[in-house]
């Protein structure tokens, strides 16, 4: 048994969402009880005591849509490689690179990116992989790092023709043993959806043996109109918008997860409603592709549930928090919008995505809830209460700012130290997976 406490407590359960001076109880893998920190030291005597130091203690951070494959990325230039539209940076530098992965390079990009994530806060993650050089126990490789490090994830791999016929039938079967693999076990650390890229690189049989290969055990996990190629590839080669073309292939539903969706039209908005149907925004990524900014309010207005992803722009949730703000307002010309949507994102909507894949609720301290915590550093120099929290968040919070993670009950992250993880063993592993990704993409030696 574990009591955190000596801070201030955010649930995000409406019934008791603020406690100035708090804890919370876990027991094994959920919560307990969240209180007045008084009367559980008076109630767990015999509890372990984590000192949160006057910090505040919230639930692990959700992101709903990154990318694993991109962990060996930091600091890489492409010789030759200068994108001058979304297309070109796909061909010259995701894809150049996803080419290039060995399993070995799979898991140490995994180790990098759920190292950078328990650092950050992040608790739970959505990855969308692709590693097209070694595809057959990609999956796998990642869900062992997740496993051995802790961390809570939803993994799936990017089913493309880009790369012929072969390589497309090994990303279905990929996707497909791992999804069983997952069922067969109802593990509720590692969660499986099924992937594919975007529709302009899916041929309408790749989506129908998709379909049939999932045959309705998960949802799909997909980029859907990112960049304005989704759309005139659908509309000139196949006679009906992205979003249409997805429903004529029973790829829509109430446990799929659409990622971007930026350029989308009114019907296409009505049919993610009627479906049920999920969408992820990227907003930093977007930002920094200029491929355009997602109509989120619109599809707020509309019932569409909308959640919050960094596509591995960022391992910082609260990063991309700040950003969505300021792309939002921006591209409305307005400074008083976004606000309430913003929080909702993160902290409402990314809890609900996954609950449609983990059994435990995520994204909130009550009792029965996963034991996913983090205690951020923050000594507030203005008032801080339950009315101004989200905004101590938003404008005095990064993820960085994180001094402890416990996930699944198990504490990961300690005053920010690892703890159970040799982070200097694995770094070192990691380099020279890079060194060897890095010397294959410019023929050189790093």
């Amino acid at each position: 048994m574990l009591l955190i406490g000596n801070g201030r407590v955010l649930t995000r359960d409406p019934a008791m969402p603020y406690l100035p001076d708090g804890g919370v109880v876990l027991e094994g893998e959920t919560v307990l009880e969240v209180g007045p920190l008084a009367a559980l030291r008076e109630s767990y005597p015999e509890a372990e005591f984590l000192d949160a130091r006057g910090g505040v203690i919230m639930p692990g951070l959700i992101n709903a849509h990154t990318h694993i494959y991109s962990g060996l990325a930091r600091g890489l230039s492409i010789a030759g490689n200068d994108p001058a539209n979304f297309l070109e940076v796909l061909e010259g530098t995701w894809w150049n690179i996803d080419r290039h992965l060995t399993l070995d390079g799979t898991r140490a990009s995994a180790y990098a990116t759920v190292l950078e994530c328990i650092r950050n806060g992040v608790t739970t993650i959505f990855d969308h992989h692709a590693s097209f050089r070694e595809i057959p126990g990609s999956l796998f490789a990642i869900q062992e790092v997740c496993q051995e490090l802790g961390i809570r994830a939803c993994l799936c791999y990017e089913v493309s023709d880009r790369d012929g016929e072969e390589k497309c039938r090994q990303a279905i079967q990929e996707n497909a043993d791992f999804l069983q693999w997952t069922l067969d076990r109802e593990d509720d650390m590692i969660r499986a959806m099924f992937g594919g890229h975007a529709l302009f690189t899916l041929s309408d049989r790749t989506l129908d043996q998709m379909a049939q290969a999932n045959s309705g055990r998960t949802g799909f996990h997909i980029h859907v109109s990112e960049g304005m190629n989704d759309v005139y590839d659908s509309l000139q080669n196949h006679g009906c918008r992205p979003v249409e073309r997805l429903l004529h292939h029973g790829i829509l539903g109430e446990r799929t997860l659409l990622g971007h969706c930026i350029h989308l039209g009114p019907d296409e908005m009505d049919i993610l409603r009627e479906t049920g149907t999920m969408v992820v925004n990227n907003p930093e990524s977007n930002m920094g592709n200029a491929v355009g900014c997602a109509p989120v309010l619109q599809m707020l207005q509309r019932g569409i549930l909308v959640g919050m992803g960094t596509d591995a722009y960022t391992h910082d949730m609260l990063e991309s928090l700040k950003v969505f703000l300021l792309i939002q307002r921006h591209h409305a010309c307005l400074p008083n919008v976004a606000w309430g949507e913003d929080m909702d994102l993160l902290f409402r909507n990314n809890a609900a995505i996954a609950a449609k894949y983990f059994q435990k609720p995520l994204g909130v301290l009550k009792p029965g809830a996963a034991a996913d915590v983090i205690v951020m550093d923050y000594p507030a120099f203005t008032p801080f209460s339950e009315e101004n929290a989200d905004g101590h968040i938003l404008f005095g919070m990064m993820g960085r700012s994180c001094r402890t993670t416990v996930i699944n009950g198990r504490v990961l992250y300690k005053d920010r130290e690892f703890v159970g993880i040799d982070e200097e063993r694995l770094h070192a592993w990691t380099l020279e997976q890079a060194k060897k990704l890095w010397g294959e993409l410019n023929h050189r030696t790093y």
